[in-house]
């Protein structure tokens, strides 16, 4: 079963390109190493404070890639500097 999460998100603080990759990469770098997920930038590559990032999981039931979703978007949350704005789910 997969189940994928599109999170449109803010990067509050950032001031170039540059700064926003940093956090993106941080971010995407704690979520891998935490969940065993796939993540990635996959909208507004070149604009310096807003992203969207896809998360992807796949599991043996709906139930148990939905609660790895779940936690990753509370983990994104933890995250000052990122404000998540929009999320759409999806179940495959």
């Amino acid at each position: 079963m997969i189940v994928s999460a599109e999170i449109d998100g803010m990067i509050h603080g950032a001031q170039s390109l540059k700064e926003k990759r940093a956090v993106l990469r941080r971010v995407q770098s704690r979520i891998q190493n935490e969940f065993n997920v796939s993540v990635s930038e996959i909208d507004h590559q070149n604009l310096w404070q807003r992203t969207k990032i896809g998360v992807v999981t796949i599991s043996y039931d709906y139930k148990k890639a939905e609660q790895t979703i779940q936690k990753v978007l509370h983990f994104i949350d933890s995250f000052p500097e990122f404000e998540r704005m929009d999320t759409f789910l999806e179940r495959l």
